[in-house]
């Protein structure tokens, strides 16, 4: 008899971390546990040996692990990051300072951009020049490479980026610096290329990937240290996954290598999950995913059962976004992305007043610790949580199945205390503001893929999940004019389980910089099989069995004299040079409104995008631990209204009317007044938002 095999998916987020695991069967559990900020590895641990435990898992009958992080965009936005040093062309070393003449904020005066990550006195040049084309100018001098590299050993840095000019046409000089980095500064120093981790012309984004790159990666190897220590402690030696940022998953030890492509794990994974609901239960194809945990607020845009991704990204700003009109902010990583927008606004996020007496709603959170004041864990500062608990919108007794013990009273204290009686105001009537003010914040993360990319919100079925995203979906969808709301299976954990359902995914790239008129026809084949063969050796070198490989090949093409390109997919032998200059004629009239019948085309880049299919069997859900529900007073506008609480299967395929709540295991979704709900055939439940 075969023993069964197991495949979990984990994902981390600031206050919870989520837990799904999926059986030979198809058969999914999932599980809710507090976060461990000292040690998210120990969380880790903690859940999966309480989980395996409850279950009577062999820990050696599970076959895999798939985990999503939000490490890498914590250490960014804390500036916990690794001291870090650069080392670049002669005349480079102040790129990162110089940037991009762009600012987010245009008419402050007095708005500073963040600081670079490496330190001017780290930012170390080395006499070499290549030229555009890969020929040498002026060779590598190595004595200034060991004198950079004493230097730095000096200074105890933990990671070096090496970004030389025009690196991604020949990677030489790149390569034996390394060498000479590792015989100075040995294999503890953390050491990275910019022709490695992304071989594109322009040398502020690159040398920014690169750094951004560094400054996480030892952080990333730590993590990745501790969590395979924690997992081989229970017994689990199974090989662990990542998913990375554009929405597929790689072996550990490559995310360590390409520690800069974590940045936005965690949200992809629920952005991956969404598309396979749309693909999978035929719905319309066109829908918004919300997702709104404990720290943030994210919204993605899935168009014809296909998520929206970039190569274009900025970090470290107020909001995590990739739009061509709002830069400047932050720190500028060109890696695959699914085009996320990410705010600070999520259900630990701080509420306070700020010097105008203004109320404000994060982005600083009271995270996993010490957490809501309501969660009697130390804290004390009043939170968005602490508003719903208030509202009557969330269990005032217990959450996660009656693993969290909530002390309502003191969450409302807090919320009287510290806004509503400075402000002169009643409790509710605050909390209710706060709420809308609130919401008001998180629209802008759905603007920011919609209305701000030319799309109409109410042409879309807003998705939402994360353990607060159903909470207040109804009001962000009457704030927007969305009509219909989708409420997935597992909605608390929807990210973990989007884990279950990802692919390997990876992309390579080879610059060609051509005139597209002048290129010859056989050029695209040699290289869509250079890149094919590049492929298929990362991939058996990972242990991924590629004869399942699926490739799509593709180009980035622009007007001579443009600064940025548009990708456009090729046919499977490479793509037919007229084929894809016509695409692109099409594609910048989609996008910019015109095209050009006289300027000449150039071809900057050729890439390879390779997808093994790993997802699970999803057969269905395994009933959640049991739990009491009881109804309560809920403040939907001025005056408590006594509100059904009920559960996911107590609603029928007929529209319920509101006001109710229904309470799962993982989550709470509220239907207000002016909304009604029912369930579809496999168990979402689908809101029916009624216009004001």
């Amino acid at each position: 008899m075969t023993r069964p095999t197991f495949r979990i998916g984990i994902d981390i987020g600031g206050t919870f971390t989520d837990i799904a695991l999926v059986d030979d069967a198809g058969t999914v559990e999932i599980r809710k546990v507090a976060s461990t900020p000292d040690d998210y590895s120990r969380g880790i641990a903690n859940g999966l040996g309480a989980l395996i435990g409850d279950l009577g898992i062999d820990p050696l009958a599970i076959g895999g692990i798939v985990h999503a992080t939000t490490v890498a965009t914590n250490t960014i936005l804390e500036f916990k990051g690794a001291l870090t040093g650069l080392i670049t062309t002669a005349g480079f070393r102040d790129v990162l300072e110089l940037r991009r003449l762009r600012i987010p904020v245009l008419y402050d005066l007095q708005y500073d951009k963040p600081p670079p990550l490496v330190p001017r006195r780290l930012r170390l040049e080395v006499r070499e020049r290549l030229g555009p084309d890969g020929k040498v100018r002026v060779p590598l001098d190595e004595d200034d490479v060991v004198r950079a590299a004493e230097r730095l050993r000096a200074e105890c840095v933990e990671a070096v980026a090496i970004s030389y000019l025009h690196a991604y046409a020949n990677a030489a000089h790149e390569i034996r610096t390394e060498q000479i980095l590792r015989e100075v500064l040995g294999d503890d120093v953390y050491i990275c290329r910019g022709s490695e981790i992304l071989p594109e012309i322009r040398e502020y984004e690159r040398t920014s990937t690169a750094v951004v790159n560094a400054y996480v990666g030892p952080v990333i190897r730590n993590y990745a240290d501790a969590l395979s220590g924690r997992l081989a402690e229970i017994g689990i030696t199974a090989p662990i996954e990542m998913m990375h940022s554009g929405g597929g998953i790689m072996r550990l030890a490559a995310s360590v290598r390409r520690a800069a492509s974590l940045v936005e794990s965690g949200p992809a994974a629920g952005v991956i999950a969404c598309a396979r609901l749309v693909r999978g239960e035929g719905r319309g194809a066109n829908i918004i995913s919300f997702d709104m945990g404990g720290t943030t607020a994210k919204a993605a845009l899935i168009e014809n059962g296909e998520a929206a991704r970039t190569d274009e990204y900025e970090v470290g700003a107020g909001i995590n976004l990739s739009s061509k009109l709002v830069k400047g902010g932050g720190y500028p990583i060109k890696m695959p992305f699914i085009d996320v927008s990410e705010i600070g606004a999520g259900g630990g996020s701080l509420v306070s007043l700020d010097n105008l007496g203004r109320v404000t709603v994060g982005p600083e959170s009271a995270g996993a610790m010490p957490g809501p004041v309501c969660y009697g864990r130390g804290g004390t500062r009043a939170t968005l949580t602490d508003v719903f608990v208030t509202l009557g919108y969330i269990n005032d007794v217990t959450l996660a199945g009656g693993s969290i013990r909530v002390d309502a009273e003191a969450g409302r204290a807090a919320l009287r205390s510290q806004i509503a009686d400075p402000l002169g105001q009643d409790l509710l009537a605050t909390a209710r503001g706060v709420l809308t003010l609130a919401v008001s914040t998180m629209t802008r993360a759905v603007k920011a893929v919609s209305t701000y990319r030319g799309r109409d919100p109410r042409d879309f079925t807003l998705v939402a999940f994360g353990g607060n995203g159903p909470v207040v979906a109804a009001d962000i969808a009457a704030a927007l004019g969305i009509r219909s709301i989708v409420v997935p299976l597992a909605a608390g954990v929807f990210s973990g389980f989007g884990l279950l359902r990802s692919d390997v995914e990876q992309e390579f790239v080879q610059p060609l910089l051509a005139d597209a008129a002048r290129l010859d026809a056989g050029r695209l084949p040699c290289l869509e099989a250079e890149l094919r063969a590049r492929a298929i050796a990362a991939l058996a070198a990972d242990g991924y069995d590629t004869t399942l490989a699926e490739f799509r090949f593709s180009a980035d093409l622009r007007y001579f004299g443009q600064a940025y390109e548009l990708n456009i997919a090729g046919d499977t032998q490479g793509g037919d040079i007229d084929a894809l200059v016509e695409g692109f004629h099409r594609e910048h009239e989609r996008t910019y409104g015109h095209r050009s019948t006289e300027d000449p085309v150039q071809i900057v880049n050729v890439r390879m995008n390779v997808r093994v299919p790993t997802a699970s069997k999803i057969a269905g859900f395994a009933p959640p631990p049991r739990f009491e529900r009881r109804d309560r007073p809920v403040i939907f506008d001025r005056e408590p209204v006594m509100t059904p609480v009920i559960g996911r299967e107590m609603l029928g395929p007929t529209l319920r009317p509101g006001p109710f709540i229904i309470e799962d295991y993982d989550c709470t979704c509220v239907v207000p007044p002016t909304a009604s709900a029912r369930l579809d055939a496999v168990g979402n439940i689908e809101i029916e938002v009624n216009p004001r």
